[in-house]
């Protein structure tokens, strides 16, 4: 059995990881051996949203794995012989419901698991991997947590620690700046401001924060509040119903036009949640179709439009995912340990462009992007401001 590495604290995003028990013994595939020495088939097992509310998340992740998997195969589904089989499951953003799938699955024989846009999920999910001695490789699921919290564990998305370090890079220095983080007083909006003060206040920033009460209607006290504090940057973290109220205050207070403000930019769905804001804000981001340059972005992108999708912010993820297996299958042939090992320092090149799986913890090191949203026939679009390097916004290793 492998050695299973410390969890990695201080997540972004809010995460709920279930203690699930799990008995099934480590599965191989199944069939006769290919002339290379590989399985016959190997089946993979996608546990992923397709109903609840990461249900479009859980589509663009679809969407670019097809992609990515036909383009690492050359349309065939298969490597070295190998064919591929997709199995997939809807967790429908529930850890019970996804640990249920991933254990059928398990007990099926399949022994490389892929998928979830939800944090909770994918802890769960890496429980069984570690457990059960499967291969897992989490999607867009942004806690930090994740990586690093075993070595059967990977990921094919970016993490929090990326988006938190993007936003430090809309100051030329950080060092000696003041960042406020502007967010709820709840679980979400506390473990933001830890994590700007590990990681920007790691870098020489003094860190601190405005929190709001969830039940809160009335902004304008609290964009007062940011604005009389005088921060050389704000990092909003907010999600809910009352986004465009509090965006409204921001706006209306001059927030937006005294001081720089950054918030992530998620996907098409949101472009017009900002109002009036829109074009004052700031945005770090994960991946937008425009914002990459390179021939398998276009690829994707014209894959994805092809079979009547579109590409979105999830999109690289799934393609990633697609790559990753194929690479696991193609030098594993099957067995988890060899799997596991033909991924750890893999570089290759994705629709960010270069990527690495960090050997030591898994972790995605990937470029990030500065966006900005433009006014354009009645709607909003994002346009690319620059690109961040991959090793200027890499995530600290996991220990």
């Amino acid at each position: 059995m492998r050695v299973t590495k410390k969890l990695l604290l201080g997540s972004v995003v809010f995460t709920a990881a279930l203690a699930l028990a799990a008995c099934a013994p480590s599965a191989e595939p199944s069939g006769e051996s290919t002339d290379g020495g590989g399985p016959e088939e190997v089946t993979v097992g996608i546990v992923t949203s397709e109903s609840g509310p990461l249900a479009g998340y859980g589509k663009q992740y679809l969407d670019g794995f097809q992609a990515g998997l036909d383009y690492a195969t050359d349309g065939t589904g298969e490597i070295d012989g190998t064919a591929i089989t997709i199995e997939n499951r809807d967790d429908a953003g529930d850890p019970d419901k996804a640990v249920t799938a991933v254990k059928e699955l398990i007990g099926e024989g399949v022994n490389i698991i892929a998928g979830t846009a939800s944090s909770g999920v994918a802890l769960a999910v890496a429980e069984q991997a570690e457990q059960n001695q499967v291969l897992y490789i989490s999607g867009p699921a942004a806690a930090d947590a994740i990586t690093g919290v075993n070595d059967y564990t990977f990921r094919s998305g970016r993490q929090s620690a990326q988006d938190v370090a993007t936003a430090g890079t809309f100051l030329d220095d950080i060092e000696g700046k003041t960042v406020t983080v502007f967010a709820q007083d709840n679980a979400f909006g506390q473990g933001n401001v830890a994590a700007v003060e590990a990681i920007l206040g790691g870098k020489g920033a003094t860190v601190n924060s405005v929190l709001v009460a969830e039940d809160a209607t009335e902004f304008t006290p609290f964009a007062q509040q940011v604005l009389a504090g005088a921060p050389d940057l704000v990092f909003v973290a907010w999600a809910g119903a009352t986004s465009g109220a509090m965006w409204q205050a921001m706006s209306q207070q001059g927030v937006l036009d005294e001081i720089p403000v950054v918030t992530g930019l998620g996907d098409s769905a949101t472009f017009g949640a900002y109002g009036e804001a829109s074009e004052k804000i700031n945005f770090l981001n994960h991946y937008f179709p425009g914002a990459a340059d390179n021939d398998v972005n276009t690829a994707m992108v014209e894959a994805i439009e092809d079979s009547g999708g579109t590409p979105d912010l999830f999109s690289p993820d799934g393609f990633n995912a697609a790559i990753m297996i194929v690479q696991a299958i193609k030098e594993g042939q099957g067995d988890v340990d060899a799997m596991v090992s033909a991924l750890e320092g893999f570089e290759f090149d994705g629709p960010k462009g270069a990527m690495t799986v960090r050997a030591s913890d898994h972790a995605l090191v990937q470029e990030m992007y500065q966006a900005k949203l433009v006014a354009k026939d009645g709607t909003f679009v994002p346009e690319l401001v620059d690109t961040v390097s991959a090793d200027d916004v890499a995530p600290a290793e996991a220990e």
